[in-house]
C-alpha cells in the first residue's frame, strides 16, 4: 500500500519506521531535519509532493490541536479515494470533521508512547480503533496492530474520549499532583522512587499532548471524583477514624481487584 505520513514526531517517526518495511511510505514534516535519518522512505519537502505520490492511506500525526487544520491543508493533494487517518489522543470534533469531508477515514489511538514503551515488545500495550471508521481503514490498522501483538479495542468516538479521561487523564492528574508536592531533597522508599519515575516519564512528554489530554471534556468529571475521594480521605485522617479507614482501604482493594 502507498502510505503518506504527515508529521515526523515521536509517533509519526515510529509509524514511518514500522510501516516502511512492508509498504511504500512517503513522509513530510515542516521541520525537515526530523526526516534525515529515515531509510527506505520517500521524504517530501512539501505537502504538494503527495499529489504525485497518490497515497492510498494518509496518516495525520501532527501534534494534537493542529490535526484538523493539517487535514484542511493536505486534502487538496490527496486522491478522493485516499483513506484519511489520525492517531489523536482526544477525538473531540473528529467525528463531525470526517462526516463533512465525505472521505473514507480511520481513526485510531496507540495507547502508548515510543519514549516510554518497549517498542521491540509491545504485547502488553493497547490501541483503540474507532468503530465508525471505514471497514478498509479499520482492517488495515487491525492487521498492523495485530502484527505487533498490540491488544486492540474498538470504541466509538465518544466512548474513546470517556476511556481516555479514565485511563490517561486520571493517572496523569495523580502524577501531576505528586510532582506539584515535591521538594528538592532526597527521600528514601521504594514506592516514592516508583512514583517519581512515573512522574518524570510523564513530564518528559510533549506539553501540548499533556494539555490536550487534560482538556478532554470528560476529564473534569474524573478530577471531581479525585477531589471528592481526597476530601473523604482527609476527613478520615483528621478524625483518626480507624474503622472508616479500614472500610476505605477495603474499598480500594476491591476497586483494583485485590
Amino acid at each position: 500500500m502507498k502510505i503518506a505520513i504527515l508529521g515526523a514526531g515521536r509517533m509519526g517517526a515510529w509509524l514511518t519506521e514500522e510501516l516502511c518495511w512492508h509498504h511504500d511510505v512517503m513522509v513530510h514534516d515542516s521541520d525537515l531535519s526530523k526526516m534525515k535519518y529515515f531509510i527506505k522512505v520517500h521524504r517530501a519537502l512539501n505537502i504538494e509532493e503527495f499529489r504525485d505520490f497518490k497515497p492510498e492511506l494518509c496518516i495525520n500525526c501532527v501534534p494534537l490541536g493542529y490535526t484538523l487544520s493539517a487535514f484542511d491543508k493536505i486534502l487538496p493533494f490527496l486522491p478522493e479515494t485516499c483513506i484519511i487517518s489520525d492517531i489523536a489522543s482526544v477525538k473531540t470534533g473528529f467525528k463531525e470533521y470526517y462526516q463533512s469531508s465525505n472521505r473514507p477515514f480511520v481513526s485510531s489511538h496507540p495507547m502508548f508512547g515510543p519514549t516510554l514503551a518497549n517498542i521491540r515488545d509491545l504485547h502488553e500495550e493497547s490501541a483503540i480503533i474507532i468503530s465508525e471508521s471505514s471497514p478498509e481503514g479499520a482492517a488495515f490498522f487491525r492487521d498492523f496492530y495485530s502484527s505487533l501483538n498490540i491488544r486492540i479495542f474498538e470504541y466509538s468516538f465518544e466512548e474513546h474520549d470517556k476511556t481516555v479521561a479514565y485511563s490517561l487523564a486520571t493517572p496523569f492528574a495523580s502524577s501531576m499532583v505528586f510532582a506539584a508536592c515535591m521538594k528538592k531533597q532526597d527521600a528514601p522508599g521504594t514506592n516514592f522512587k516508583r512514583h517519581m519515575s512515573v512522574a518524570k516519564g510523564l513530564l518528559s512528554e510533549d506539553d501540548r499532548l499533556l494539555t490536550e489530554i487534560m482538556f478532554n471534556p470528560y476529564t473534569i468529571r474524573q478530577l471531581e471524583l479525585i477531589n471528592s475521594k481526597l476530601a473523604y480521605l482527609t476527613h478520615i485522617i483528621r478524625q483518626k477514624d480507624y474503622e472508616e479507614m479500614k472500610k476505605f482501604l477495603d474499598s480500594l482493594r476491591k476497586n483494583i481487584g485485590e
